[in-house]
């Protein structure tokens, strides 16, 4: 994961309702720990309903990398990361007629 880039990871369950987050200390622990022991429950999630800048300045200020975006149930739909939110941001800042929908280049 972390060759890939990743620091986090989410554990859902057969559902896929967000369960916890696996951080950076418990990515590189080198014990037996089971995933339930090693996660912290409860993570912070937002819904696709809050708009960008205020979900930028949560991970901000909470330090995230990334924030899964759930259902009002709890289900994962994606995640989604500060870099790309901030580049589009910036993009939006630039253009303002153009919308989110419209996506943006990877």
């Amino acid at each position: 994961m972390r060759a890939a880039g990743w620091d986090t990871c989410f554990v859902v369950n057969d559902e896929t309702v967000v369960l916890g987050r696996l951080g950076r200390a418990a990515l590189v622990r080198d014990d037996d720990a089971g995933v339930e022991e090693a996660m912290s429950a409860g993570p912070s999630t937002v819904r696709p309903s809050l708009e960008l800048d205020r979900a930028v300045e949560r991970m901000r200020a909470q330090h995230l990398t990334m924030l899964p975006v759930t259902t009002s149930e709890g289900r994962l739909l994606g995640l989604l990361e500060r870099d790309r939110a901030e580049q589009a941001l910036r993009e939006l800042k630039r253009d303002p007629a153009r919308t989110l929908s419209e996506g943006s280049p990877p």
